[in-house]
């Protein structure tokens, strides 16, 4: 993979930490941004580069949300020619292209936790509602911006956030665009905490990512899967499913493993989640 322009990535102790890094644009999403997040979550995926991934930022804000540039450099809203239904149908694969940048997230086999400081404007709520946990500063808000410039979140906060929070505060966020601050996010259940400063937070969602990383990743990915899948199914749609993925995913080693190293008073060693076979 060539080197992005958009994050700073590093592996290291089975913990990928994907930092957004363009603070003096406020890590404003342009069009490269787009491109290079699913190329890196995918990699990490793919190839089982890592057991979890962390997401956090640098500068004043998590991020300012979508650059106007993805609008309006080359294809993009007013893009194309012709027919206005036609283009209204390319638009639509347009915002699915946006969409699943954020749905990889979502869709990754390992767990992806959010560190947020500052700002967490637009688009931002879109990416970190995609996320498994979320952390954040005492300095830190959200906004879904959208409404603001005249338009409809689209890349993702609707669908997930109504899963995150209650109904109402995703009706109040949406229509007034008021900023949610990091207390009251606490409150209503959309970070699991709030920190006095930047450094503390990451140093916890460290320490969870490190807690994390030492259980059997096939259970954790199986744990992520069923919480995916209860989510968006009925209860007993979500029974049926885990027996099913039980019936070939229960690993008695793995299991084994962990009661010898519990008897033993040392480490877990459990395989890693085997890469994914992408070509025949």
């Amino acid at each position: 993979m060539t080197q992005p322009s958009c994050f700073d990535i590093s592996i290291e102790n089975n913990i990928a930490h994907i930092v957004l890094d363009r603070p003096k644009a406020f890590n404003a999403m342009p069009r490269a941004f787009w491109n290079e997040l699913p190329a890196i979550v995918n990699d990490i995926n793919d190839n089982a580069k890592a057991r979890v991934i962390v997401i956090s930022s640098t500068g004043k804000h998590f991020t300012a949300g979508m650059d106007i540039s993805v609008f309006t450099d080359g294809e993009g809203m007013s893009a194309g020619a012709g027919d206005q239904y036609a283009r209204a149908e390319a638009f639509r694969q347009f915002v699915l292209t946006l969409q699943d940048s954020f749905s990889c997230l979502d869709n990754v086999r390992m767990p992806v936790i959010a560190a947020i400081q500052g700002g967490c404007i637009g688009a931002g709520v879109d990416m970190t509602s995609a996320c498994d946990i979320r952390y954040c500063t005492e300095d830190a808000f959200f906004q879904i911006a959208e409404i603001n410039i005249g338009m409809t979140a689209d890349v993702g906060t609707f669908p997930r956030l109504c899963k995150l929070i209650p109904e109402g505060w995703v009706r109040e966020l949406a229509y007034s665009g008021r900023r949610l601050p990091a207390q009251r996010a606490k409150e209503i259940g959309l970070v699991n905490d709030v920190f006095p400063t930047q450094e503390a937070m990451l140093a916890h969602v460290m320490e969870l990512a490190a807690e994390i990383a030492t259980k059997a990743p096939v259970a954790v990915a199986g744990s992520k899967r069923m919480i995916n899948y209860a989510r968006d199914h009925s209860i007993a749609d979500g029974l049926d499913y885990i027996a099913t993925w039980q019936a070939g995913m229960f690993a008695p080693p793995h299991m084994m493993e962990a009661f010898a190293a519990k008897a033993q008073k040392r480490e877990s060693a459990f395989p890693d989640l085997a890469p994914l076979r992408k070509k025949m």
